[in-house]
């Protein structure tokens, strides 16, 4: 089971239904967003800014982990502005062909969303350069030594990239941002008001300790929040009235295999993994990837910053190493003076 349960708690043929409703509960208004009041207070600035001069806002870099309201505040912004949004994503731009087809058909004002910026190509990222900086493009006609660039003007629009690695975007690219925000995980508090406002939203009555517990085991990140109150709700409907309490919630994520903290059964997988097959470690990501029967991709982008950011393992130049705090987790102790708990400047191991 993926961290943000993408997949595997949704049958494939209610995707279109998921989605819709997911969209249904994402704020209209950076007044309705709730938390990251930081960057929220800086948007607004922005986009008031933007506004009184009658001109189309800065462009915007939005990173942090899946889940925690990039899409949304692009939306958001689109929505302050009044302006139309065009959404499109890195890994859909093999060509600087295909951006400058994107780019040549925005109008002026118009909000282009690139989700997972980092995966675009380097050609298209070159041509994106001067884009966000003169508005124009160079189209290449012919080939060769005869090759002739025509400069194309663009509308002025406004680019929000979002990206979950913002360490692989090129310094040019991430300084031609005007402004540039990192999302950060959010406070149990901020989790339960959000799922309190999505089950007004779907209509689900819901207790108040029923919020406090989903929000508890949200592991951070709204989306997850919104997905564990759709799996609760429907546990609720199929056992009981249809009404979610404290023991409905607690025997839905029991069935779903969310702890109490917000590990699910990936989670779960890795640690024991490390706890009882390898005796804490250290042990390099490619062999543990290979005793659960995951992708190494999927232990680091789903399961492994969630273990990191709870304490429950560490990673060294040697590999991963569970700490104290995975052991008890898991109800064990950690080997006193176990030898594999390895210093920082030790010999690196090949797949760590």
């Amino acid at each position: 089971m993926s961290a943000d349960f993408e997949g595997d708690l949704t049958d494939p043929n209610s995707d279109a239904n998921e989605l819709s409703q997911e969209l249904a509960l994402r704020p209209k208004t950076l007044a309705e967003f709730v938390g990251q009041r930081r960057v929220a207070n800086q948007l607004d600035l922005l986009l008031s800014a933007a506004r009184s001069r009658n001109s189309p806002a800065d462009h915007v870099l939005l990173s942090g982990p899946p889940g925690l309201g990039k899409t949304t505040l692009a939306m958001i912004i689109a929505s302050e502005m009044n302006a139309p949004i065009r959404i499109t994503s890195g890994p859909a731009i093999q060509h600087a062909g295909d951006l400058a087809s994107i780019l040549s058909s925005l109008v002026e004002g118009e909000i282009l969303f690139l989700d997972e910026i980092h995966r675009m190509s380097r050609p298209a990222e070159e041509l994106l350069y001067l884009a966000m900086e003169d508005f124009r493009v160079d189209v290449i006609v012919g080939k060769g030594a005869g090759a002739t660039a025509i400069p194309l003007e663009l509308p002025h629009f406004t680019l929000v990239g979002a990206t979950t690695r913002a360490g692989l975007l090129p310094s040019p690219l991430r300084d031609r941002f005007g402004f540039t925000a990192q999302l950060d995980f959010y406070e149990d508090g901020e989790l339960a008001t959000i799922v309190e406002r999505s089950a007004g939203l779907l209509g689900v009555k819901i207790d108040a300790s029923a919020v406090t517990e989903l929000g508890a085991r949200s592991r951070g990140t709204p989306r997850v929040a919104n997905r564990l109150l759709r799996r609760v709700r429907d546990y609720a409907q199929v056992h009981s009235n249809g009404n979610v309490g404290l023991t409905e919630a607690k025997a839905a994520l029991e069935m779903y295999e969310v702890d109490p903290i917000g590990l699910d059964r990936l989670d779960r997988g890795v640690l024991e993994a490390l706890v009882r097959r390898f005796n804490g470690g250290p042990v390099g990501i490619s062999t543990l990837a290979m005793a659960i029967g995951e992708e190494v991709e999927t232990l680091e982008s789903l399961a492994e910053p969630f273990l990191v950011r709870m304490g429950f393992i560490s990673r060294t130049p040697r590999g991963r190493v569970a700490t104290p705090a995975g052991f008890e987790h898991l109800g064990l102790k950690a080997p006193i003076g176990n030898p594999n708990m390895i210093g920082l400047f030790d010999t690196p191991a090949q797949d760590a």
